[in-house]
């Protein structure tokens, strides 16, 4: 704990009065021995408190040994010259040793507090490095700035944005214009705004930011590098920025093309069916009323396949961009099943799809459009990865609160280094990614019908049987 000044200077005093003491009344020493004792006490008070205690210890140190250990004792008079020699030598020199102390205590000081700003730079530049998304990059750069260089305050004005974000007192309208003049400028020098130091941050030679810190001692150079390292941090971010966005582009135009792919390929089969109803009556217009209806109920029931077909081509592209909204009502999970395989009885083809479920399978409350669109992509794969004549079941249960509903193949299976990221969107096995089609969105679809309605999606694979495994709470009937 470092004392104030003048308490340190009256110990310093004090010391002095002590060696005086016991050179002259405890053990009598000669003149020399004593000079010796005041020296080393200066030395030490000059190297703990600094020049001025050392100083005024000198001038008491050398008034002491005139009156007490020269001759004529007991007087300030010396009656020899060679004394006052020895005396002004004295006093020279223990001034200098202690100026030259406090210099190289002063320089070690600067030393220390140097290593620790290097210290608090480094711990600053990684902390740029552990920001996330929890809230906005600006926000948290300026909160570690405070915490590690224990700033009463810190404020950051961002020009492109023209936001400002603020860490400790309420900022005034006139620090804000100094901000926004300091981000204007070119000049990068350190402007005092009391009680602010204000610095601008640049990005290259380009003016981008500035800041403005509250309760800093540190030097202009440490504030300048701290600039400098806000500056990296705002670029990561908007690079970063940058990058989501390129993403987002690239994953919206790949979506694009894939529902493209897909509703061609889909809607193909009902089309060239009611295509071939119409032109059957339309070349035949006499043809029996039996025939005619049965062509008519095709071409109906096509035309509602179609219209599925479009309704889940148009919720597949809202329900990947958007956050998945579920309305609940009240259902039987054995019936949502059944309307499932009635709706992809062209994709079956030659796979016997087994349903097992309890026979008092109670109705419970789920999105019934959601859950037979997720249900339908769990066992459009299973159909897609499994050859002609092998089995696919699903199943559904109630059990505990808990709706769980599985799809099982007994296919190849999913290796195990692969089922990490098979719910990824556009992720496809690069084993089968050309060879069988497919846009990579069902699992991911799936995923997010199932998380929306609190429920969890799992995957259980084997060469030889895999299954997904859905599970959701039951919802109080209320809610639907």
């Amino acid at each position: 704990m470092l004392r104030p000044r003048p308490v340190r200077v009256l110990i310093s005093l004090a010391g002095v009065v002590a060696v005086t003491f016991a050179g002259y009344r405890l053990i009598p020493v000669n003149a020399t021995t004593v000079g010796f004792a005041y020296l080393l006490l200066i030395l030490v008070i000059a190297s703990a408190w600094g020049f001025l205690e050392a100083a005024m210890s000198s001038i008491l140190a050398t008034l002491l040994f005139n009156f007490f250990f020269l001759p004529p004792i007991g007087t300030f008079t010396i009656a020899d010259p060679q004394n006052w020699v020895a005396l002004s030598s004295f006093l020279a020199t223990s001034l200098i040793a202690s100026r030259l102390s406090a210099v190289a205590r002063a320089r070690a000081s600067e030393a220390i507090e140097g290593q620790k700003d290097l210290e608090r730079l480094y711990t600053f530049s990684r902390a740029i490095l552990l920001t996330d998304k929890s809230a906005p990059i600006a926000q948290q750069l300026i909160e570690k700035l405070s915490e590690i260089f224990n700033l009463e305050g810190v404020v950051l004005y961002e020009r492109h944005t023209g936001k400002t974000y603020s860490v400790g007192p309420v900022r005034s309208e006139e620090l804000e214009q100094k901000l926004q003049s300091a981000a204007s400028s070119d000049a990068r020098s350190v402007e005092t705004f009391s009680p602010y130091l204000i610095v601008g941050v640049s990005r290259g030679s380009e003016p981008a930011s500035s800041m403005a810190v509250r309760g800093s001692t540190m030097p202009q150079s440490v504030l300048q590098g701290v600039a400098n390292l806000v500056a990296i941090g705002l670029e990561r971010a908007r690079a970063g920025d940058l990058a989501r966005e390129a993403e987002a582009a690239r994953q919206s135009e790949q979506l694009r093309t894939t529902l493209i792919d897909a509703m061609a390929h889909e809607f193909k089969t009902p089309l060239t069916l009611i295509k071939a109803a119409t032109t059957s009556l339309l070349a035949n217009p006499d043809v029996p009323a039996e025939s005619r209806k049965e062509q008519l109920t095709i071409a109906d029931e096509e035309a509602e396949h179609l219209r599925e077909l479009i309704d889940d081509a148009i919720e597949m592209a809202r329900l990947d961009t958007t956050r998945i909204e579920i309305h609940p009502e009240i259902a039987n999970l054995k019936d949502t099943l059944q309307d499932v395989l009635a709706s992809m009885q062209t994709e079956i083809d030659e796979h016997p799809v087994k349903i097992v479920v309890e026979p008092s399978l109670p109705a419970t409350a789920f999105d019934k459009r959601l859950i037979k669109l997720a249900v339908g992509q769990l066992l459009d794969n299973a159909l897609k990865y499994t050859q002609a004549n092998t089995p696919v079941e699903m199943s559904a249960q109630v059990q505990d609160g808990i709706q769980i509903v599985e799809v099982t193949d007994h296919g190849p299976g999913i290796p195990p280094d692969e089922q990490s990221r098979i719910f990824e969107r556009f992720y496809r096995s690069p084993s089968v990614k050309n060879q069988i089609p497919g846009s990579g969105l069902g699992l991911s679809i799936t995923h997010g019908i199932v998380r929306a309605h609190k429920g969890e999606l799992t995957l259980s694979s084997r060469p030889g049987r895999t299954t997904f495994r859905i599970t959701m709470p039951v919802l109080r009937e209320e809610v639907a």
